[in-house]
């Protein structure tokens, strides 16, 4: 492989979300399947009008084999329901499906994606994209904004407002839920904005 080249996953040509879940079981693309406990695949409402992209599983989403059951899960759940919006509605994913951690001791630490295991994984997306066709794209965090916009973009100055993505869908930008779980004060107030964004992004989906 020449130096700089990165390795793309390569969907099949189907819009099953089954179909597609199986073949991403296996993938290879970038190295973090050596380490992840399995592939987490996206979630949800078939055919909703609304799809959320987060960064990647966490450690309980790499245990449990499901997107956003851990403590930022729980804390979306809870926006979802301030808003009015079932959650078994909306098609929950992230931009890279396989969890990237370091150890610390006896536990697995977080560590961000890199742009090669972003691009690596952008396919599968794509795909559910494809099969989903939802009107509106929530983005939580800058690696899931990085993924549907196609560059660098910075969250605080975006965050909220209405974007088209280069993918051809509506866009709304949030932090992601892991940001307020790390803060010391201020908590209420970003929950609060979270929310706000969330139902922004609900609206627009037409919920």
């Amino acid at each position: 492989m020449a130096a700089g080249t990165v390795t793309v996953a390569d969907p099949p040509k189907t819009h099953s979300l089954q179909k597609l879940r199986s073949a991403a079981s296996a993938c290879r693309a970038c190295p973090l399947w050596r380490t992840g406990t399995q592939t987490v695949f996206g979630e949800g409402g078939a055919h909703s009008p609304l799809l959320v992209v987060g960064e990647q599983p966490g450690d309980r989403e790499d245990i449990e084999g499901h997107p956003f059951v851990g403590p930022a899960g729980r804390l979306l759940d809870r926006a979802l329901e301030a808003t009015g919006v079932p959650r078994d509605e909306v098609y929950i994913t992230n931009a890279v499906k396989h969890f990237k951690w370091e150890p610390r001791g006896k536990r697995r630490l977080h560590k961000t994606p890199a742009q090669r295991e972003i691009e690596a994984c952008l396919p599968w997306l794509e795909a559910e994209l494809a099969a989903v066709e939802p009107r509106v794209i929530l983005c939580m965090g800058a690696t899931a904004a990085r993924a549907v916009m196609g560059g660098k973009v910075r969250v605080t100055e975006t965050r909220g407002q209405p974007l088209t993505s280069p993918l051809g869908k509506e866009v709304v930008i949030t932090i992601h839920p892991a940001y307020i779980l790390r803060l010391r004060t201020g908590v209420e107030e970003a929950f609060a904005q979270f929310v706000s964004d969330v139902g922004k992004a609900a609206r627009l989906a037409g919920f």
